[in-house]
């Protein structure tokens, strides 16, 4: 056979018997073998066992090479040895043992003659009827011999019946004789006493005569397959009919049943179908005159198994459940072999009904176990295997368990962890057990790992127990610690004793009682103290025993009184509690002699149920009519008096409590006067319970049921076994993590309830769960495994680097990242803004979005308000804390535009605009990617632009050739710079290039006027070096630019880490402006975590240029000698990075400047302030 496990495949080879021995019968002095054959791994040993003990071998007795036993010479002499018996041969390998089944060696004998036939008178005509009956093993074969001849049966009028009958019909005067039966077994033969047959003249007149049934069937007992005979012979005038049927109206079996002589029923091979109430009857042809007679048919079968138990494999410590059921009649009885020894239940192991339960299994457990049923028919045995599988990385065993004894009910054990792998432990288990007696059960508590000491506080006093500790970790058990034994201390008595009192004389009573259980005794009685008192007088009188005493006479008191009569017993602890008064009347001082009391003893028969049994005393000289009855429950009236006649000596009083006192009190009566009574007291014992009807244990919970309530703990709920009626206890909750790796994490839980908030779990992990039930000291099986995950936590922090940006005057995109922390779940984030006014008054408007998303818009923004956002992540357990508040300032409305503002979107670009925006992380990369290809084109653009303009510069008048000389000048100058460098460079070539060709500084206007240039700064001044970019300084100031600065020395201006403004001019071009070119290079408006940005608060502008936006970049180019017109920007911090060091280190030239005029100030990162 071969079992497979998680660590393999674990075989071990069948022991089984090919041939076991038979009942076999032999007469003496012959020669018998009993076969026995069994097979299996080798080597195989075989023994053989007489009535359960083993046969002595000698040279008349011995077992042959094939395992079989051989009697040379069977002995059975009566007063001798004899080898009659039952016989087993018990086969044994390495793996267990088998027993095989019963045989039965019998010595054929023969008994004398129980029945003999008689002799009879019978008129010719009639029927006569011989019967014999004796016992012999084999059973004995009977003939019949008239006149010590043998009888020929081959007359149709002679019946011989194979139960011993000898039926003659239609007698005739040849008939008449002597007639005897003879017996003949194997061993022997014996002839009968012989009886005669008369054969009277048959009468001429032949009157009617009813049916009459001489001899019917008889009640039978058959084993199976055996030959059964119901006889049935009738008489009647004229000749009745025979037939026969079954009670329960069922067809009799025509195939193994047949009619023998003029009547009789035989059933051959008789089977368990058979059995039944059979009807024979006898009727007048052509009447209604019948008359019947039953027997009932009863078919003995031998045992048949039902259900087998099958072999097991369990790991240490494991439980172990062999079921096994058989059929038969009578009803087979089940017992248990383990190894071919019998098993008894004791402790860890139990025997309920048919079934085999181990508890605890220890190796010594693994073995071969045998179910066996057996009647009276005979016996068959089923085998199977129970494998302990050891873990290889088990611990070892507790060590050091000592025990201390606390009180006389508990007792404190204490062990030293496992020296291997005590850190895989994750539970002990505490086994007591009460050390003397048999059948003692044996007690389990399962405490965690984080403790080597516990206290049993559920013991009997003054008892000795044997305790034993075993470690458990996930994939076995260790072997069972060392056991100890601890006497636990005495106690005062639970009980008093049950007193009888009884009267010899009307001045004495006869107190004697019965020593107190010991479950009750709870240690050495060493006192008594009897009270007394007249139950008219309140004085008590005491009297103090010895603990050997077992009655008291109280001489001297009144005639014709009741007294009251209690008694308490002690042990070296103290004094227990003292019964009830019980009244007791003494008799009357009369000269008229009354009848004595009676001897009355009391047991309980049940619960509910007490046996009145007595004797009268045998010098009783007294006339007794008969007996007065009385009983009641201590401290309650009293019932009676039942009236019993004198020749009865029991009564049962019925419909009682369990677990109460009853007081009984009885006495004899006459015509003249009552007797002397006899009182009593007996208690009923608690109704039997489930552990002591031997029943299994009950089944587990069902329907377990676990939701997950928060973060941290989980709902369970379970229901009580629909088939279990006894008192729950308790029920125990096992619960671990799934793939427990850390010992420390299984729990186990009671309750006395079918639900438990299970509390003090990991967030967001799977967990398994079982229950079992405890009734009655009983233990269900733990329930099916669920399986149930916490819920996540709560976010224990706000979304990070949120961040608000206006694209539009009424909307901005708010986005964030989700909370730090990997275990993190968030299932809705929600967005709280409100304006400051809004904020102060507490009305926040709210935005949710899935926890997916991190982006959202905020709509429907008012103008010229500051706004305050904040956001929440939540999952389904809680929302987390809100994010610090973010400051957005959104534009106020103007009747024009601000040549400041960036440019409105219309309402396709808004459309567009916020899709964008909708759009994910990796599509904004897409998005920058595509942008830096357009700009390198255009920086391309540029380049080649660049290079045309050189081109021209050879075939360009001189006026214009100076200004393009000084413009290729500053080209040169800058040719080393970084990329925006060369992109202004490029700018102010193009322009220049595109300008029409102007001779000096002249002015035309087509209309007339002067040449005062005056742009939203104020007026111009002409110079000879004219500036061709205008950078601003000051927000809120105006300044005219000097006439004196070159351009170049604008550009020089630029240094890393100033802030270049670029921007478009939204004011009117002037008449000589021929083109505008336009570079979409433009920033909005960005603030991150911070109320108080660098930029204006009007216009929303941080200061700083954000790489995820874009701007727009408009260049004007004015004509001649003008100058360009004023234009805003909004730019960025450049920074260092990039920039050529040749730049960095530019420094301004000086030019000429009006006195008082200021120095002209560096280019300051500062956007331009409103007109």
């Amino acid at each position: 056979l071969c079992s497979a496990l998680p660590s393999g495949v674990w075989c071990f080879s069948e022991l089984f018997f090919l041939r076991e021995p038979q009942d076999v019968t032999v007469s003496r002095k012959d020669s018998v073998v009993l076969d026995c054959q069994a097979r299996g791994e080798a080597p195989i040993t075989v023994t053989w066992l007489k009535n359960g003990g083993k046969v002595p071998e000698n040279e008349r007795i011995y077992v042959l090479s094939n395992g079989s036993l051989y009697i040379s010479e069977v002995e059975g002499r009566k007063g001798e040895p004899s080898d009659e018996g039952f016989y087993q041969c018990l086969a044994l390998n390495k793996h267990g043992a088998i027993l095989s089944q019963k045989s039965h060696l019998t010595i054929a004998s023969i008994s004398a003659f129980e029945v003999q036939p008689l002799s009879a008178e019978v008129q010719e005509g009639g029927v006569a009827r011989f019967a014999c009956k004796i016992t012999a093993s084999p059973p004995a074969v009977i003939t019949w011999e008239v006149n010590r001849t043998a009888l020929p049966l081959v007359m149709d009028r002679v019946t011989a019946l194979p139960t011993g009958v000898l039926q003659i019909y239609g007698v005739e005067q040849r008939d008449a004789g002597s007639y005897r039966c003879v017996a003949t077994t194997i061993a022997n033969r014996r002839r009968s006493a012989e009886a005669v047959l008369s054969v009277l003249p048959a009468s001429d007149l032949k009157p009617f005569h009813k049916p009459a049934i001489i001899a019917g069937p008889q009640n039978v007992t058959a084993s199976l397959h055996q030959t059964v005979v119901l006889e049935c012979v009738a008489t009647g005038n004229p000749k009745p009919i025979i037939s026969w049927s079954r009670l329960d109206h069922k067809s009799i079996d025509v195939f193994n049943t047949r009619v023998l002589g003029n009547g009789n029923l035989m059933i051959s091979d008789v089977k368990v179908q058979h059995a039944g109430v059979y009807v024979c009857r006898a009727t007048i042809p052509g009447t209604r005159n019948f008359t019947v007679a039953m027997a009932t048919l009863t078919v003995l079968a031998p045992p048949s198994f039902v259900e087998w138990p099958e072999s097991l494999t369990r790991p240490r410590a494991g439980t172990a459940r062999f079921a096994c059921q058989a059929e038969g009649i009578p009803a087979p009885k089940i017992s248990w072999l383990k190894n071919g020894r019998r098993i008894h239940s004791n402790g860890r192991i139990k025997m309920y009904n048919s079934k085999l339960v181990i508890n605890q299994i220890i190796p010594e457990d693994d073995a071969i176990y045998q179910c066996m049923a057996e009647n009276s028919q005979g016996s068959i045995l089923s085998r199977a295997r129970l494998t302990v599988v050891m873990s290889e990385d088990r611990p070892s065993a507790p060590y050091n368990v000592h025990a201390e004894t606390m009180s006389s009910s508990a007792i404190l054990l204490a062990w030293e962890r496992p020296l291997y792998n005590s850190d895989k432990v994750i539970a002990y288990s505490v086994h007591y057990m009460k050390a003397e007696g048999l059948n003692n059960e044996e007690y389990q508590v399962v405490i965690g790992n984080d403790t080597t000491h516990y206290i049993i506080d559920d013991l009997e006093p003054a008892s000795n127990y044997t305790f034993y500790i075993v470690a458990y970790m996930p994939l076995g058990a260790s072997q069972m610690s060392d056991h100890v034994t601890q006497h636990t201390l005495e106690d005062v008595p639970l009980r008093a004793p049950e007193i009888s009192l009884t009267s010899r004389s009307p001045t004495d009573i006869l107190i004697s009682w019965l020593p107190i259980p010991a479950k009750y005794r709870r240690g050495q009685v060493v006192l008594y103290r009897l009270s007394f008192r007249l139950s008219t007088e309140s004085k008590i009188q005491v009297l103090e025993l010895p603990g050997t005493s077992d009655e008291y006479l109280l001489e001297g008191l009144r005639p014709d009184s009741v007294y009251l009569v209690r008694i308490t017993a002690a042990t070296r602890i103290g004094w227990g509690e003292a019964s009830l008064w019980t009244s007791h009347r003494t008799p009357k001082a009369t000269s008229v002699k009354a009848p004595k009391s009676p001897e009355l003893r009391l047991e309980p028969m049940n619960c509910t149920t007490i046996t009145v049994q007595w004797q009268q005393d045998s010098e009783e000289t007294a006339a007794i009519q008969g007996y007065k009855l009385y009983y009641k429950e201590e401290g309650q009236q009293e019932n009676g008096p039942i009236l019993l006649d004198a020749g009865d000596l029991e009564y049962t009083v019925s419909g009682l409590d369990p677990r109460r006192k009853y007081h009984v009190r009885l006495l004899a009566y006459n015509s003249m006067e009552e007797g002397y009574q006899a009182d009593q007291t007996v208690s009923t014992p608690g109704c039997v319970s489930v552990r002591d009807r031997m029943v299994p244990p009950p089944p587990p919970p069902h329907h377990l049921y676990a939701k997950a309530n928060t973060s941290s703990s989980i709902y369970l709920h379970w229901g009580k076994p629909a088939f279990t009626s006894a008192q729950v206890v308790n029920y125990t909750i096992r619960c671990n993590p799934v793939g427990l790796q850390n010992a420390s994490l299984v729990l186990y839980l009671q309750t006395s309830e079918t639900h438990m908030l299970v509390q003090g779990l990991e967030p967001k992990t799977m967990y398994e769960f079982a229950v079992r039930l405890h009734v009655d000291q009983l233990s269900s099986p733990w329930s099916p495994v669920v399986y149930h995950t916490t819920l996540p936590e709560a976010p224990s922090g706000p979304p990070v680097g949120v961040k608000v940006t206006l694209i539009e005057d009424d909307t901005a995109l708010v986005s964030w990242k989700p909370p730090d922390g990997p275990e993190t779940v968030v299932t809705r984030y929600t967005i709280l803004y409100a304006s400051r006014k809004s904020w102060i008054a507490g009305e926040w408007q709210v935005l949710h979005r899935e926890g997916a998303m991190t982006m959202a818009l905020l709509e429907n923004l008012v103008a010229g308000n500051v706004y305050l956002v904040k956001i929440a992540a939540s999952n389904e357990v809680g929302e987390g804390p809100f994010s610090n508040a973010v400051e957005l300032a959104v534009l106020p409305k103007e009747t024009s535009e601000s040549n400041q503002r960036p440019k409105r979107l219309d309402s396709g670009d808004s459309s567009a605009y916020s899709d964008y925006y909708h759009l994910d992380q990796k599509s904004m990369t897409g998005i920058v990617v595509g942008v830096c290809i357009a700009l390198t084109c255009i920086l391309i653009c540029i380049l080649i632009l660049i290079y045309r303009s050189k081109a021209r510069k050879t075939s360009a008048p001189k006026p214009v050739q100076q200004s393009t000389d000084q413009l290729s000048h500053t080209s040169i100058s800058l040719a080393s710079a970084n990329e925006v460098g060369k992109s202004i460079e490029g700018i102010a070539e193009n322009e220049e290039s595109l300008l029409p060709m102007i001779v000096g500084n002249s002015f035309i206007d087509a209309k007339g006027g002067s040449d005062l240039i005056i742009n939203s700064y104020g007026p111009v001044t002409k110079a000879s070096c004219k500036k061709r970019w205008l950078f601003f300084q000051d927000t809120k100031r105006v300044k005219t630019e000097e006439p004196q600065r070159r351009f170049a020395q604008a550009v020089c201006l630029y240094q890393p880490g100033t802030a270049v403004l670029l921007g478009e001019d939204d004011s009117p071009s002037s008449p000589g402006q021929q083109a505008t070119f336009q570079v979409p290079f433009s920033a909005v408006a960005d603030t991150e975590h911070s109320a108080n940005s660098e930029g204006s608060h009007e216009t929303g502008d941080s200061g700083r240029f954000s790489h995820e936006s874009n701007d727009e970049i408009h260049l004007s180019a004015g004509a001649g000698d003008s100058p360009p017109s004023a234009t805003a920007f909004v730019g960025r911090d450049v920074g260092t990075e990039g920039v050529n060091p040749a730049l960095s280190n530019c420094k301004e030239r000086p030019a000429p400047r009006a006195a008082g005029q200021p120095p002209p100030s560096p280019l300051q990162g500062q956007p331009a302030a409103h007109d």
